[in-house]
């Protein structure tokens, strides 16, 4: 999160994306004022969002529309006009799935008898396909590394094999996670999209695997196998598609580092030396000689949320469009405090970052229309795993081979500014240079992302447009305040995260200081801007996973 502490000059601004050609020096003269933030309607929308009566805004429940009509309004407030063909909604079609019936994965075929694991403590499962019913019965166990297959790296863990009826069995992370640096393959320490778990049992699924199953180890996973449980348990939510998910595996999975010895052991395999050679290039897949059975049941229910669009058309070039993006949604009715307060009003998270799309479509009012149209665009469920972003993504309302870039906003810290910018995901793409020169003209440093291991690129709403191209800034204000240094940065981060951060503490105070928003808007608008002012069509970096993609759409788009 980052901010400026001193309004930059309409020169110094136009300078710097005149230097990066996004801008030419003839037009500098008939550019416009750059607003300052309107701190008063940051605090009012976040604090009307945020009030018990929307009662934490939860998706499908009987608040939404009263949550959509508040965003609407602030939308034709700011002088946006509908955004998907004449109309303000989006409909976001969903299915929950939540198994159970579970019976024991079962492991036969090795040398002594068969091992049975228990589900919750051994192995966790489910689906992505809509049926009520799921049976795996004596599939092929074949070791595929990390299941990464990356062309442009020269990576292929699936070399030369069908997995027609196999299951995948695959470990967490990148080959080079324990490296201390970012000069390995893939970046080292800092996790890429290969190692994410979501991409892994994509992967598979491309592959045309039966199952997948990854092997958990808490240090490149980054979280114990309590988190795994937690979150397999009960509920998933997905994207509805038309086929109800036909073409994905039939079963995906995570078991314990300690039951997957157990199974290589009974394979006759090391798994230790087969994790070491995973870690090399021109790793082959192992066949485990060993079948695994399993099944489960699951309900299923549907339901229809909706993300907002509204759009400012361009008045040189209305068919290149710049994304703003930021979720309405949070967890609505949770368990109650011990005050007996069972609503998590999402004051933060992210109430303040809707605020700030409604700021920075009020400061591109007063600016004026840029020579690209801009896209804001409220989502919904991002609580439920990035859904709202992610139904957009799959069905643009704006192709994304004219989609420029854009920039998400989500959960602003109300404190005061900042010294420095903190960037997630590293330096993946030529936004960079942008951020770069706009960093400079505000006088802000660049502070190293916290925790890069962790993948926190690949867990926010931009991420659904990255995986298909669409190059997106996530960056905010670091925690070097101007006000107290690092320690009160710190101080507040971690009060947040151990405090309020999904629970009922996450509400709004009088006391908020929207300084540092404010600033954060304003480093936002000039970004978003340098974009939509501008004629180039930013492109991730060679050997960036996202790379290919992008180049494939531009080719069929501009």
């Amino acid at each position: 999160m980052t901010h400026s502490r001193a309004r930059q000059s309409l020169a110094a601004f136009l300078g710097s994306i005149a230097a990066i050609g996004l801008v030419s020096s003839a037009s500098l003269a008939a550019a416009p004022a750059i607003p300052v933030p309107n701190q008063a309607l940051l605090r009012e929308v976040t604090r009307t969002l945020s009030s018990d009566a929307y009662e934490g805004r939860g998706p499908g429940s009987a608040v939404e529309q009263k949550t959509l009509d508040t965003i609407i309004a602030r939308f034709k407030a700011a002088g946006l006009k509908p955004g998907n063909n004449g109309k303000w909604l989006q409909d976001v079609p969903t299915v929950t799935l939540a198994a159970h019936n579970f019976t024991p994965l079962t492991i036969s075929g090795g040398s002594g008898a068969p091992l049975s694991f228990a589900h919750g403590t051994d192995f966790v499962a489910g689906s992505y396909r809509v049926v009520p019913h799921t049976e795996i019965k004596d599939s092929d166990l074949v070791f595929v590394g990390y299941g990464i297959n990356a062309p442009e790296l020269g990576w292929n863990d699936y070399a030369g094999l069908d997995m027609k009826g196999k299951t995948a069995v695959i470990l967490v992370n990148d080959p080079d996670y324990a490296q201390e640096s970012e000069d390995g393959l893939f970046k080292g320490r800092r996790m890429t999209y290969y190692g994410r778990w979501t991409y892994k049992f994509e992967e598979a699924a491309r592959q045309g695997a039966t199952a997948a199953i990854i092997v958990h180890d808490t240090f490149p996973a980054a979280y114990g196998w309590n988190v795994v449980e937690s979150s397999w348990s009960g509920e998933q939510h997905f994207v509805a598609t038309p086929n109800d998910g036909a073409d994905q595996t039939v079963a995906n999975g995570w078991v314990q580092k300690g039951v997957a010895e157990q199974i290589f052991k009974a394979a006759g395999q090391d798994f230790a030396a087969l994790v070491k050679a995973a870690g090399q290039k021109g790793f082959k897949p192992v066949p485990l000689g060993l079948k695994a059975s399993v099944g489960f049941d699951s309900s299923i229910a549907r339901a229809t949320s909706h993300n907002v669009i509204g759009i400012q058309p361009g008045k040189v070039a209305p068919n290149e469009y710049v994304l703003y993006t930021g979720h309405w949604d949070h967890l609505g009715h949770c368990k109650p405090d011990a005050k007996g307060d069972g609503i998590c009003n999402g004051a933060v998270d992210n109430a303040t970052g809707v605020a700030v799309l409604a700021a920075l479509a009020d400061m591109n009012r007063r600016a004026g229309p840029a020579r690209r149209s801009q896209v804001f665009l409220a989502v919904t469920l991002e609580e439920s795993g990035l859904l709202g972003s992610e139904y957009y993504a799959r069905n643009p309302v704006f192709p994304l081979n004219k989609t420029v870039g854009g920039v998400n906003m989500d959960a602003l810290a109300p404190v005061g500014p900042a010294r420095d910018v903190e960037v997630t995901g590293g330096d993946k793409s030529e936004l960079t240079a942008i951020l770069h020169r706009v960093e400079k003209q505000l006088g802000l440093y660049e502070s190293p992302e916290d925790h890069s291991e962790r993948g926190h690129y690949y867990r926010s709403d931009h991420f659904s447009l990255a995986k298909r191209g669409v190059p997106m800034f996530a960056v905010g204000r670091g925690t070097d305040l101007v006000k107290g240094g690092k320690a009160a940065g710190q101080a507040a981060s971690e009060d947040y995260t151990e405090h309020r951060y999904h629970q009922p503490s996450d509400e709004y105070s009088a006391s908020w200081d929207f300084s540092g928003i404010a600033q954060e808007t304003g480093l936002y608008y000039r970004l978003g801007r340098a974009l939509s002012d501008g004629k180039a069509w930013p492109n991730w970096h060679a050997g960036d996973e996202f790379r290919a993609i992008r180049d494939k759409s531009l080719s069929t788009g501009k």
